[in-house]
């Protein structure tokens, strides 16, 4: 079994490259492509999950109970597009439910929902969208519609 994660250690490394990002997006206006591990962090430090190893397939946190977590991010911007997607969920690995963390365009985390695998999966399996049913997209719109809110920002 690998050492957890030191997320207090974790936390320096997070702040100085949400700064990099923003200043990154700010000069190139492309985002750097680093949301996905900065809402990993937040997700844990704020739920109390433990980081899973890098690249295990699958989840990227387990939670105090056991269930294993598909952490996804995105970074809304005041000029985005209402028809952002979610991540692609590849339901080819183990995993028991999915997280969205919302953050700002400062990378600051506003909400986070969770959703459970047979949710993910009745969503994906309905008909009609190539994106969704190939290539596991759902549009943020509808994972919040679906999905149980576990935290939010003040």
């Amino acid at each position: 079994m690998p050492e957890p994660i030191d997320l207090g250690a974790l936390e320096a490394v997070i702040s100085a490259v949400t700064k990099l990002a923003v200043r990154y997006r700010d000069i190139t206006g492309k985002p750097l492509g680093i949301t996905g591990e900065i809402g990993e962090f937040h997700a844990a430090k704020l739920l109390g999950w433990q980081l899973a190893e890098a690249r295990q397939p699958g989840y990227d946190a387990v939670a105090p109970d056991g269930h294993r977590i598909q952490i996804k991010a995105r970074c809304i911007l005041p000029r985005s597009r209402p028809g952002q997607l979610v991540g692609s969920i590849r339901l080819n690995h183990e995993w028991d439910t999915v997280a969205l963390v919302l953050l700002d365009e400062w990378f600051v985390p506003k909400a986070i929902y969770e959703m459970s695998r047979a949710d993910i999966e009745r969503v994906l399996a309905k008909p009609g969208s190539k994106a969704r049913n190939e290539r596991g997209a759902m549009a943020v719109r509808k994972f919040k519609a679906i999905a149980t809110r576990v935290w939010a920002s003040g």
